[in-house]
């Protein structure tokens, strides 16, 4: 998979996409790693990204033209010709782990990633394809919740994660939270592992799961319950 991440803040991705899975996916070229400094595809002499808003107001806004100008330099490309390009902003669709299946199956994803007051209308009319937030609130920038999509989506391509079933069975993945996990010490400051663990008796084990899974899912999130897989 190729992403390209288009930001006026390039270096704030050097850390993140270096460190752990993001990390393992680009040497075993899993996933490639691009990010576009949003400035060199500027025009004047102070490589602007932003405006005061038409209208008046708080705030600067992101102009279009360098969204566009690094988009369209982009699609000139053959392999992201009809890559799907992703605002990160609060009137998008809520992420999911089902949103983060679905992007899993693209070859490319382009990802815009705003600033300051927002980003120019045209740019949501006119250049993205799509639209995903990652909550009810509002984050300094589109960096993070870039990176928050990014990493739930890389770490479901094969070969990233050491053991699939680590995926398969991660929390949402079958509509419930994930079971109780417990490794060494067996007995730690006198909280025992569940006798049920140490059993060796793997269908139990499976059975015992489930049900906390199922326990904790309806304590914690019960409006998972209704679309849990059976």
């Amino acid at each position: 998979m190729k992403i390209h991440i288009v930001t006026a803040f390039p270096k704030f991705f050097a850390g993140p996409l270096n460190e752990s899975m993001m990390k393992r996916a680009n040497e075993r070229q899993i996933a490639q790693f691009h990010v576009h400094d949003l400035r060199d595809f500027t025009t004047d002499k102070h490589r602007s990204v932003d405006d005061y808003p038409y209208g008046g107001g708080p705030g600067m806004i992101m102009k279009p033209e360098p969204f566009f100008a690094c988009i369209e330099h982009l699609r000139a490309q053959p392999d992201l010709a009809h890559a799907r390009v992703i605002l990160l902003s609060p009137p998008g669709e809520k992420f999911s782990q089902q949103k983060a299946n679905a992007l899993a199956q693209e070859p490319a994803l382009i990802f815009l990633c705003g600033h300051y007051k927002g980003i120019d209308e045209r740019v949501h009319q006119h250049l993205a394809t799509e639209e995903i937030s990652i909550g009810d609130y509002v984050v300094t920038g589109g960096e993070l919740p870039a990176l928050v999509v990014i990493d739930a989506v890389v770490r479901l391509l094969p070969g990233v994660l050491g053991d699939l079933d680590s995926a398969t069975g991660d929390s949402f993945q079958t509509g419930l939270l994930d079971y109780p996990h417990y490794t060494r010490p067996e007995e730690f400051r006198g909280w025992r592992v569940p006798d049920i663990l140490l059993s060796g008796h793997h269908a139990k084990i499976a059975e015992w799961r489930r049900e906390q899974a199922e326990a904790r899912t309806q304590q914690r999130r019960r409006d998972l319950l209704n679309n849990s897989t059976k």
